[in-house]
């Protein structure tokens, strides 16, 4: 099994006043060339956005677009007519296909929100646009892992078009965890939301990345502190 640490300190930054972001991988005026994507994974964005502030109307095409919101309020339009309001424990995915085109803004206006906004190649383009968004509750992912997104939608998850897998997990400190991949081929991108990790020889602390690669059998880690846990399964 082969591992990639990628610390969080050393993510490309940006500060705009209104918001602060972490790239872990080239993104805007961030570019890396070792820092491209991992396998289908394109974009991991690890944003802040000040009370009232945000990302005006913009487009996008052959893309799926999964944002996860971590802390406060994210307001959501489209171009597909979809006008909704995310909260912590739910989760948006986008499939932008032919084109659409999207504005998100803090809802609140007074407090900061958090969000991931990630981006996978699609296996197929120019599909036509779709939206969903779905509530996981902290329970299904206590002490063990609740997939959030899949290719097909199973166990209520949200879909995407991609043989992608998005799960999350929330561990007490000295958990023994075990993660299988659900495609023998895949590799793993883990990002540590919050706590402390070992997998391997390796320690991962808040925010820190895991790219996992020659994958022969379940990867075992364990938390040393209480600790949030996002796997991106996603094809080579």
């Amino acid at each position: 099994m082969k591992l990639t640490v990628y610390k969080a300190a050393y993510r490309g930054h940006a500060d705009h006043g209104w918001l602060n972001t972490w790239h872990s991988f080239s993104f805007a005026n961030y570019y890396n060339p070792d820092r491209i994507h991992f396998g289908a994974l394109r974009v991991l964005n690890d944003d802040t956005i000040q009370a009232g502030m945000g990302f005006g109307t913009h487009p996008h095409d052959n893309m799926e677009i999964i944002t996860i919101v971590l802390d406060g309020e994210l307001a959501h339009r489209d171009s597909m007519g979809n006008g909704s309001v995310i909260t912590p424990g739910e989760v948006q995915v986008m499939s932008a296909g032919t084109g659409i085109q999207h504005s998100e803004f803090n809802h609140s206006k007074e407090n900061e929100a958090s969000l991931l906004q990630i981006w996978v190649f699609p296996d197929k383009k120019n599909v036509e646009p779709r939206y969903g968004q779905a509530r996981f509750s902290e329970e299904e992912m206590n002490g063990k892992w609740r997939t959030v997104v899949s290719p097909d939608g199973q166990d209520d998850s949200l879909w995407i078009h991609q043989q992608a897998w998005f799960s999350l997990g929330v561990f007490e400190p000295g958990s023994t965890i075990s993660y299988s991949l659900k495609k023998s081929d895949s590799l793993v991108y883990l990002f540590l939301i919050s706590g402390e990790l070992v997998v391997g020889s390796e320690t991962l602390n808040q925010r820190d990345g895991l790219g996992i690669e020659e994958i022969a059998g379940p990867i075992a880690m364990k938390a040393n502190k209480a600790s949030k846990i996002l796997v991106m399964e996603v094809p080579a």
